[in-house]
C-alpha cells in the first residue's frame, strides 16, 4: 500500500530522462545544470521515501476497515472498470491538488514542491515529507468506500505520480492541439508551477486537464507573460530539512501570535497567504488568480 513504489520501479527510467534533459540544457540552451538546486531535490526525495515506509502502516488500517464496510465490490476485471478507477483517482487527485493550494494545512507539505526556481525533472521528486500529517491521503478513501480495492487505488495513485515526471521540464514544447485539450502536458504544468500573478492557483490536473476546463482553474501561458518559478517568496536554504519543514514552521509562529481559536482555526486551516497579527497578508504562498 505504498504509493511511492511505482516511482522507484521507475527510476531507471528518470534516469535515463534527466540524462537527456541535462544533455538538452547543455546542447540547446548552452546552460549549466542547476546541482545545487538538484541535490536539494534529491535529498527531499530521499527523506520523502523514508517517510514513505510509514504510509502502509498508517494508511493501510484505515484504508481496510473502509474496504470492509463497502456496500459493494467493483472488479477490476474489464476494460469499463479500469477506467473508472482512472477518473475516480484522477478526479480525487483533482480535488486533492486544488484544496492543496487553498488550505495552509495541506500547503504545508506541498509548499516543498513548488519551491525549484529553475524547472526541470529534478523538481518532479522534491516532495513533502509531511503528507500523512497532512491528510493527502484522505482524499482517496472514498474510492475505496465505493468498493475499488485498497491495493488497486494506491496503485493506480502511483502510476498517476509517475506519468506526472515528465511534466516538469522545459524541453518540450506544446504538443499537438487535441493533446493539449485532454491531458496534462508539459506547457500546462509550467505553467501550474510559475509564480505569476496571473498564473497562480491553475493547471491542477494529474494526467488529465479536463476537470481544470470544467472546474474553472484551467490557464494557457500568455504572450508577453514569461514563466517565473518557485514561491513568491522564495526559500533561499539549499538544506532539504529546512525547505521541508519551512512552512510549517511559519505556520507555527502566525498561530503562537493569532488573538483568538478563530484566528488560529483561520491560520491554519484558511486560504495560504491570510493575514496574520505580525503581518497584513503573507505573500509567499498561492492566492487565486483571476484568468
Amino acid at each position: 500500500m505504498d504509493p511511492t513504489r511505482p516511482g522507484t520501479l521507475a527510476i531507471p527510467l528518470f534516469v535515463l530522462l534527466i540524462a537527456a534533459e541535462m544533455l538538452w540544457l547543455w546542447r540547446v540552451r548552452r546552460q549549466a545544470y542547476p546541482w545545487r538546486e538538484a541535490g536539494t531535490s534529491l535529498g527531499l526525495a530521499l527523506g520523502y521515501k523514508a517517510a514513505g515506509l510509514l504510509t502502509p502502516l498508517v494508511i493501510g488500517p484505515v484504508y481496510l476497515a473502509v474496504w470492509e464496510l463497502r456496500p459493494w465490490t467493483l472488479p477490476l476485471d474489464s476494460m469499463g472498470s479500469l477506467l473508472g478507477l482512472f477518473l475516480g483517482v484522477e478526479f480525487a487527485y483533482y480535488w486533492f491538488h486544488r484544496c492543496a493550494h487553498e488550505c495552509r494545512w495541506l500547503w504545508a507539505t506541498h509548499a516543498v514542491h513548488h519551491s525549484p526556481t529553475q524547472l526541470n525533472l529534478s523538481a518532479a521528486y522534491r516532495l513533502g515529507w509531511t503528507a500523512l500529517l497532512s491528510g493527502n491521503w484522505l482524499f482517496f478513501l472514498p474510492l475505496v468506500a465505493l468498493g475499488f480495492h485498497p491495493l488497486a487505488v494506491t496503485a493506480a495513485i502511483g502510476l498517476n505520480l509517475v506519468y506526472q515526471f515528465w511534466l516538469h521540464t522545459e524541453a518540450i514544447g506544446r504538443l499537438p492541439r487535441v493533446v493539449e485539450w485532454i491531458f496534462n502536458t508539459p506547457a500546462h504544468h509550467r505553467v501550474h508551477h510559475a509564480c505569476n500573478g496571473v498564473y497562480l492557483d491553475r493547471n491542477y490536473g494529474g494526467v488529465l486537464i479536463v476537470f481544470d476546463r470544467l472546474f474553472g482553474t484551467f490557464a494557457a501561458e500568455r504572450a508577453g507573460e514569461p514563466l517565473r518559478y518557485g514561491l513568491v517568496r522564495p526559500v533561499t536554504s539549499a538544506n532539504p530539512l529546512r525547505v521541508a519543514v519551512h512552512e510549517w514552521v511559519a505556520m507555527a509562529r502566525d498561530v503562537a501570535q493569532a488573538r483568538s481559536m478563530a484566528e488560529a482555526f483561520r491560520l491554519m486551516f484558511g486560504r495560504p497567504g491570510a493575514a496574520t497579527p505580525a503581518k497584513p497578508a503573507a505573500t509567499d504562498l498561492p492566492l487565486v488568480a483571476k484568468a
